[in-house]
């Protein structure tokens, strides 16, 4: 008969507040939810500095939503204003319909950027 000390815990892994296989957040991601917290006023926990995943889950919560209503499709002042000028260069018009949905506007850019 043998007695074999039993020590609980001994072989459970620790538990952290971050995973061990955190990636570090970047520069890029730091800076954008640093001008975030600016100018929504919610404060950055410091703790997802060390974790990319983390902080782009942050960053998802905290950034405006996407205009929605009656004019959400249209193009951007600036996605008109650079297909007008492809338009130029290309000496090409712009179909109208592009005027009414921004994704046909991002499709035709695609196909008339000059190369």
């Amino acid at each position: 008969m043998s007695i074999h000390p039993t020590l609980p815990g001994l072989f459970e892994p620790i538990q952290t507040a971050l995973p061990l296989d955190a990636e570090p957040a970047t520069e890029k991601q730091i800076a954008y939810a640093r001008s975030l917290a600016a100018r929504t006023g919610r404060a950055v926990p410091t703790a997802l500095f060390a974790d990319k995943a983390g902080l782009s889950a942050w960053i998802d919560q905290a950034k405006p939503k996407a205009p929605e209503g009656r004019f959400a499709a249209y193009p951007s002042a600036k996605q008109v204003q650079f297909a007008e000028r492809i338009a130029r260069l290309k000496r090409r018009q712009i179909p109208a319909e592009c005027f009414k949905d921004k994704v046909m506007m991002s499709r035709w850019i695609d196909g008339n950027k000059p190369r």
